[in-house]
């Protein structure tokens, strides 16, 4: 396990990293001085195996966004693959203004830093200010290795920045073959605040053209699902001024009905069509009346993240395609894992088989939880995916 660190971190054995009696916290109780570190715990004992210090450092708070404290202290992380063959820790801080990746390889008991790509740098302008509240990771070019999608921007499997479109951070965004119709993979992505006036835009996830979009001034809410059998592809919808019903993958308006919930998908029933969850809720969409369907509510159950409302978890940890929801209970005493009783005549391999499902699960919690997402088109009229090429090592 990596996380940040700092002083008085104690790992599993006892053993204290740094001064335990330092207090950095101000009279607002933000921590701006002493030292961050990057810790590699055992897995089953919580030892303290390396440690480093932290990248990028928080050098002056306001350079980040604020003057108080706020955007200094926004990290993301996410697991990629860069060399197509081992995992690499990908730590990452600030996304409003300066934007900086690290790279982490634990090898034979090494922390090593792979590449560090910084907004900051000269000829990346155009990267600064375009992070979201989440981090992807995903093989956007097709060479086996991952790039990492951050917001409006991406960074190449190599730590060079690949493109940004210049549309500004976001609250959410979903990378999947979301069209599949077009080659490769797409990026559905909102905008807040957006100082083009673009409050939504859906592009090419190789190069980052945006195949359309949608004008708004402050979009707060998205999400790209198979919800209606009538359209290939994923159904877009949002929240924000201006925006109302429906879109094909094509940005062709095809409802002005639309779901209540603009939260977080989820593959529960039997068809390939995509669930809603939200809250301790799960719903279907009927598309031939226009409204939600409750299926499932979490009795006794209660959502994290405030507004957000997520679970704990959704992912296939089961293996047979459909997903479970983890929810804590109301009193926090227990862990809750639901599962669907619902047949399916459809085989797939389990989701985790898939890389690019697999990695989604690893930085689902990070920031504004944002829902799973598989590298191939899953839903009404899909195409079998490709069978996974699962190596052992």
């Amino acid at each position: 396990m990596l996380c940040r660190t700092g002083d008085g971190t104690t790992d599993g054995t006892g053993a204290v990293l740094g001064d335990p009696a330092a207090d950095h916290r101000n009279a607002d109780g933000y921590v701006l001085d002493g030292p961050e570190f990057l810790t590699v715990f055992d897995g089953r004992t919580g030892k303290a195996l390396a440690s480093v210090d932290y990248l990028p450092a928080r050098g002056r708070v306001a350079d980040w966004g604020d003057a108080y404290g706020n955007r200094v202290d926004r990290f993301l992380a996410c697991v990629a693959y860069p060399d197509g063959v081992r995992p690499s820790a990908v730590f990452c801080r600030g996304y409003y203004t300066r934007a900086v990746l690290v790279a982490w390889d634990w090898r034979d008991g090494k922390l090593t830093r792979r590449w560090t790509f910084d907004s900051n740098d000269a000829g990346n302008d155009a990267y600064r200010g375009q992070g979201d509240h989440s981090v992807s990771a995903a093989d956007v070019d097709g060479d086996g290795k991952d790039e990492i999608i951050y917001g409006a921007m991406c960074v190449g499997s190599d730590g060079r920045g690949r493109y940004s479109t210049g549309l500004g951070h976001g609250d959410a965004l979903h990378v999947s073959d979301l069209d599949p119709t077009r080659p490769g993979l797409e990026v559905f992505n909102i905008h807040e605040k957006s100082r083009r006036n673009v409050g939504v835009s859906f592009r090419d996830a190789k190069t980052g053209a945006v195949l359309w979009s949608k004008e708004s001034p402050d979009v707060g809410r998205g999400v790209a699902f198979d919800v209606d059998p009538r359209h290939p592809g994923a159904e877009c919808w949002a929240s924000g001024a201006g925006l109302g019903g429906m879109w094909n993958c094509r940005g062709e308006k095809v409802s002005d009905a639309r779901p209540r919930s603009c939260n977080f998908g989820v593959w529960w029933n039997g068809d390939l069509l995509r669930e809603l969850l939200d809250r301790t809720t799960i719903s279907r969409w009927d598309w031939q009346a226009g409204r939600d369907v409750v299926i499932l509510t979490a009795d006794g159950c209660a959502s994290n993240n405030g507004t957000k409302a997520t679970p704990c978890l959704c992912a296939d940890i089961l293996g047979d395609w459909r997903e479970e929801v983890i929810w804590r209970s109301a009193d926090n005493r227990e862990l809750r894992i639901y599962t669907t009783t619902e047949p399916t005549e459809h085989r797939l391999t389990t989701l985790m088989h898939d890389p690019v499902y697999r990695l989604s699960v690893a930085w689902q919690n990070v920031g504004y939880n944002q829902p799973t997402q598989t590298g191939y088109f899953l839903g009404h009229g899909m195409e079998a995916p490709p069978r996974p090429r699962v190596v052992a090592r």
